[in-house]
């Protein structure tokens, strides 16, 4: 769990005060997530079936992946995934997964490639815990490690997709440069990764509004189709 004065800063109250100013987008954001959130998952609701039969037949284990992350105000949620993995993956190593992890199944080595393990969080914007867009949801064993800007980030919900997500969708590769350096992968996250992921995550508080959402959900669906 978070400390109670983890956002409790100067940086992160002033820029709470600049959010709060920005009532439409906020309302706008907030009800776009519901009445979407909700369309789409009655749409693919075959996809989930067929998924969730896949994944327990493979090797009789849970459908999803529950893992505790951070949201808005630091609050601790647990994320629904479609599981990739073997059980309790995440206690047999890294908390980052690599491409060719063998902790993958041969299902979830499918879904992966198609980006198909992020629909269940549809469940997550619907229940308020997750925005469409914002920053990506992590543990708190690395939200731990954020520097005061970088706390601003947890003003508003985490976010499926965010320009962060379309900018390092390959980042198991940066990660596996790394490595021939005789790093650590958590060790290579939190020192080299995480603090250029959160340079557009912060940028994109400090330019919020629902237009720019749009913009990003629609540079997400490009992304996703090349």
């Amino acid at each position: 769990m978070l400390n109670k004065d983890f956002l409790d800063s100067q940086v992160v109250r002033q820029k709470k005060e600049e959010l709060e100013r920005k009532k439409f987008s906020l309302a706008s954001k907030f009800l776009f997530d519901k009445f979407v959130s909700m369309i789409l998952l009655c749409i693919l609701s075959p996809i989930f079936l067929i998924l969730a039969v896949l994944i327990k037949l493979e090797d009789g284990g849970s459908v999803f992946y529950r893992q505790e992350r951070v949201t808005t105000n630091g609050r601790i949620f647990k994320i629904f995934k479609f599981r990739t993995m073997i059980e309790n993956a995440d206690k047999k190593g890294s908390l980052v997964t690599l491409q060719n992890d063998s902790r993958i199944t041969r299902i979830g080595s499918f879904i992966r490639n198609y980006r198909l393990d992020e629909i269940p969080q549809l469940i997550n914007v619907l229940i308020g815990d997750m925005s469409f867009v914002g920053t990506r949801p992590e543990v708190v064993k690395y939200v731990e490690q954020y520097a005061e800007e970088m706390k601003t980030t947890l003003l508003l919900p985490a976010g499926v997709t965010s320009l962060a997500s379309i900018e390092f969708k390959d980042e198991d590769k940066l990660i596996k440069q790394y490595m021939t350096e005789g790093m650590e992968v958590d060790e290579i996250y939190v020192t080299k990764i995480l603090p250029k992921k959160m340079i557009p995550n912060i940028a994109y508080i400090n330019s919020f509004s629902i237009f720019e959402d749009i913009k990003i959900m629609i540079r997400t669906v490009i992304a996703v189709l090349k």
